[in-house]
């Protein structure tokens, strides 16, 4: 089983810029597709961005794109998130996750992705 541990958030002021990261461990990392979720208090967790297995292909929520850029390292085992131009709405823990076997590389849907890391906080001040 995949473990996911993320990194790189933190406090920014509104126009900065911020990277996650996404360690993981085990050797199937590479083989899925992944994703960028993220969550406020209250809210369901909301599809960021999703890439697919070898990097050839991205997806964006339209409120990150242009903003944004999911990327992976396969041979890092790492996956990305370059997030410019934030906002206060970005404000969010941004969580990563392995898209589940057999299910659409692009797929929104929380419930098609499996192995979630901890979080990250990212906190946009205006």
């Amino acid at each position: 089983q995949v473990q996911l541990v993320e990194s790189g958030g933190g406090l920014v002021q509104a126009g900065g810029s911020l990277r996650l990261s996404c360690a993981a461990s085990g050797r199937t990392f590479g083989n899925y597709a992944m994703g960028w979720f993220r969550q406020t208090p209250g809210k369901e967790r909301e599809f960021v961005a999703a890439i697919s297995w070898n990097g050839s292909r991205t997806y964006y929520v339209n409120s990150v794109m242009g903003r944004f850029t999911i990327s992976r390292d396969n041979a890092k085992n790492t996956l990305y998130l370059q997030m410019n131009s934030l906002k206060p709405e970005d404000t969010a823990v941004y969580y990563c996750a392995q898209g589940r076997p057999g299910r659409n590389w692009a797929n929104q849907q929380p419930t098609s992705y499996e192995n979630w890391g901890q979080g990250t906080q990212v906190t946009v001040s205006s």
